[in-house]
């Protein structure tokens, strides 16, 4: 019996169970589930399973196909629905075939049948299960409750919300340094022994600051980290509060926090934290310089501990930062360029899906002192085009290597400056500092 099937059956098997149970809840659900039969504000009792749903939730193209030959399954022609016709039977069928494992990402099926199976707990698969407040659909139902007003839609525009899910990059796959590890890995437990931590009075426990150049993993080691640990990310550039439709600034400043703590538990990432300082040191306009200041008061009065934000401001230009700015984290996470030893690792890393012929990770490295893992992509991505451009997939050694020469080249005419389009004005300027405007 083929893989889809047996999907296919636990779906409806997940639906019928919950269904029965009404001591179940939405956060028994997996995040599949839950994500297709939610019906815009809430998912109701009885959960009725179409076609649809299933090809929503399980990618298979064609639900009905992968079971219509099983005794125990009927569609409604009228409307798409699938249905167990004898649930005994598909039961049956389902436990001969199942593994643990998925019977321990499912609580709602944890629920009903862990004595069946070795190492299955349904506490220890709600617990690991993602809370619905982190899926997709209810981030969207909250956000349109909360921005009813017509002068609230600005406000979108100045934060980006993704979901876990959303979210493609894993701890995984970066190439992080030792001091990273362990900072995340604070981090980590920080959030699972909260409860703790309040309880004995620590509660300035959760803000972190990442400082380092553009390019150097900041903005993607944060999202990864709301992707390990299932929460939503909220995202905010702070030279955004600058831009002229935003009208009041201080006001979005407050409804950033305040859509952070209606996600929470989530991840509130502030970028370009050094605009706080150039902003105070500046003659900016008055709304800005309010704006700031609600920044820094909402800084201090959100709390992991008590709110369930972690709180990661980044920074290009920590030399820009005054005290004000640093005493407001807790912790501060170097992201310094890569040395030729996490290079190569990088590159390991992000070449794990390609085809390259007599590929030397160790010689490609050696030849990129001072790029950054944005840097080492845009080689990559610049090697493949090239190899297309001739009708190839595969690459070669010298497809990098030559990748690497043309990415210098066009790196060092960033600092030239052109005079009145005179190619004879042509003057060289800074080199090789490879600030690029990404952070990934």
């Amino acid at each position: 019996m083929t893989e889809p099937a047996l999907d296919v059956v636990g779906f409806l098997l997940t639906a019928r169970t919950f269904n029965d149970h009404t001591e179940l809840d939405a956060g028994d659900l997996p995040p599949a589930v839950r994500r297709a039969v939610w019906d815009g504000t809430e998912i109701q009792r009885p959960i009725v399973i179409s076609t649809e749903d299933i090809r929503e939730g399980t990618a298979i193209e064609d639900p009905w196909g992968a079971v219509s030959n099983l005794m125990f399954t009927e569609r409604d022609e009228f409307n798409g629905e699938l249905r167990l016709a004898e649930p005994s039977m598909a039961e049956s069928w389902f436990l001969e075939r199942v593994s643990a494992e998925a019977i321990a990402d499912n609580p709602t099926l944890a629920y009903v049948y862990e004595e069946q199976f070795e190492d299955v707990s349904y506490e220890a698969a709600r617990e690991e299960n993602r809370s619905i407040r982190a899926d997709r659909v209810w981030i969207d139902a909250l956000l349109e409750e909360y921005f009813q007003e017509e002068e609230d839609q600005d406000m979108l525009d100045l934060v980006d919300i993704r979901a876990p899910e959303e979210i493609e990059m894993t701890l995984d796959d970066l190439v992080l340094t030792e001091d990273q590890e362990d900072e995340i890995q604070k981090i980590v437990k920080a959030i699972e022994y909260r409860d703790y931590l309040g309880s004995i009075g620590l509660r300035e426990i959760g803000k972190l600051l990442f400082v380092g150049p553009p390019g150097t993993g900041k903005t993607t080691a944060s999202r990864a980290l709301a992707e390990e640990l299932d929460l939503p990310f909220v995202e905010v550039k702070l030279s955004m509060i600058t831009s002229q439709y935003l009208g009041e600034t201080a006001k979005n400043v407050d409804k950033v926090f305040e859509v952070a703590k209606r996600l929470a538990p989530c991840i509130l990432f502030i970028d370009e934290f050094d605009f706080v300082a150039k902003t105070r040191r500046s003659d900016e306009h008055a709304a800005i310089k309010r704006a700031v200041n609600t920044l820094l008061k909402s800084i201090d009065e959100v709390s992991l501990i008590r709110d369930d934000v972690l709180l990661i401001g980044a920074t290009n230009h920590p030399d820009e930062l005054d005290a004000a700015a640093w005493r407001r984290f807790d912790e501060i996470v170097h992201f310094p360029r890569p040395d030729e030893d996490m290079r190569r690792e990088i590159l390991e890393v992000i070449t794990r899906r390609m085809e390259i012929a007599e590929f030397d990770p160790g010689a490609v490295a050696a030849k990129t002192e001072g790029l950054t893992g944005s840097d080492l992509r845009l080689v990559l991505r610049e090697a493949v085009l090239d190899a297309l451009t001739e009708n190839r997939q595969a690459l070669t050694q010298r497809d990098l290597l030559d990748a690497i020469a043309e990415f210098e080249e066009r790196d060092s005419l960033r600092g030239l400056n052109m005079i009145d389009d005179d190619p004879a004005a042509l003057v060289a300027g800074g080199g090789h500092d490879h600030d690029h405007d990404h952070d990934h």
